[in-house]
């Protein structure tokens, strides 16, 4: 099969369309042959060599794919059969022909949606349902800051925030992003690029005042808060009394990643999402669930895709498609 592959960390350029060996599902494993898998910072940062796949995971690039069933590993329990419409959540691999996937990480697509929709769910949305509900423990009536409001991640947190009765507001970097956070369900924005967000956090929720940036999260907070961080594209370091500050407010800190947890987990998490809010996606649902898809590459422009999320003008999603015929060579 063909994959979107690259030998050495470095830019978009360094992608190459590569003829590897299609793969075989294991135990408890399904084959999923790729309609479309989307594309995911991990991508970027594991394309420069900063962030490697977990022990054992596909070093091929791809967090998420939308296909079909075509094989099933011995002891698979029967949910899926072959021809079966299914997104995955992957530790890797979604950017190629097919990918082998543990079947408790697969989820149906509903009736009413395409593969080029359905591949831009896995990863943002399950992303976005871990960060509220598993670490959150997002409550009713509550009120939700989200960062970097208009991407995938963002985009499917304001909605699970509506569809958790909370409230969410959002920052973004254009008044383009802005107006789609805004039609996606926030209850107000902000431009952190030109205003101080959280002096109008403050004229929002009467409870913040401003500072340094990890200050003006942490001022936003109100008592016995959570701030909850899942990605670092700010810088990591902290100057001055953030303990202090933190403990003054009862407030916590709580950090994560999805890629790296173990089997189990991600599988409690695809059957609570499934339960959950799965059912939102189909139509006549309320509210209705969307997944909003900024554009659409086919696989030999990855290169293309990964230089316009790099210079971060998608709003939502950016998916890949996997036509069924490729040519290699570099991907331009």
């Amino acid at each position: 099969m063909f994959a979107a592959y690259f030998d050495c960390p470095g830019g978009p350029e360094n992608l190459y369309m590569k003829e590897v060996m299609k793969p075989s599902p294991g135990q408890g494993e399904v084959l999923v042959k790729v309609s479309a898998s989307a594309l995911n910072r991990a991508d970027l940062l594991q394309r420069r060599g900063k962030y490697p796949p977990p022990e054992g995971a596909s070093d091929i690039l791809g967090l998420e794919a939308a296909g079909s069933v075509a094989g099933l590993g011995p002891g698979c329990r029967g949910r899926w059969k072959i021809g079966d419409a299914v997104m995955a959540l992957l530790s890797g691999g979604g950017q190629a022909q097919y990918v082998t996937v543990p079947e408790g990480h697969l989820m149906p697509i509903p009736k009413d949606m395409t593969f080029i929709q359905a591949a831009a769910i896995p990863e943002a949305w399950l992303t976005a349902f871990q960060l509220l509900h598993f670490v959150g423990k997002i409550q009713e009536g509550e009120t939700v800051l989200i960062h970097a409001g208009a991407s995938g991640v963002g985009m499917a947190a304001i909605q699970l925030v509506r569809l958790a009765k909370a409230i969410p507001i959002v920052t973004a970097g254009t008044e383009e992003k802005l107006k789609a956070t805004a039609k996606a369900g926030a209850a107000a924005g902000f431009n952190y690029k030109n205003e101080d967000f959280s002096e109008k956090v403050l004229e929002f929720t009467q409870d913040c005042v401003g500072g340094s940036y990890w200050e003006k999260n942490l001022n936003c907070l109100s008592t016995d808060g959570r701030w909850i961080i899942y990605g670092l594209l700010s810088g990591g370091e902290v100057h001055g009394d953030l303990l202090a500050r933190l403990l003054s407010k009862r407030a916590s800190i709580h950090t994560s990643l999805l890629r790296s947890r173990d089997k189990e987990y991600k599988e409690r998490l695809v059957r609570a999402f499934t339960e959950d809010a799965l059912p939102y996606f189909s139509g006549g649902a309320s509210p209705r669930l969307q997944p909003l898809v900024d554009s659409v590459y086919p696989l030999h422009k990855i290169a293309e895709a990964h230089r316009v999320m790099e210079e971060n003008k998608n709003t939502g999603k950016i998916v890949i498609e996997v036509p069924v015929c490729f040519k290699k060579g570099p991907l331009l």
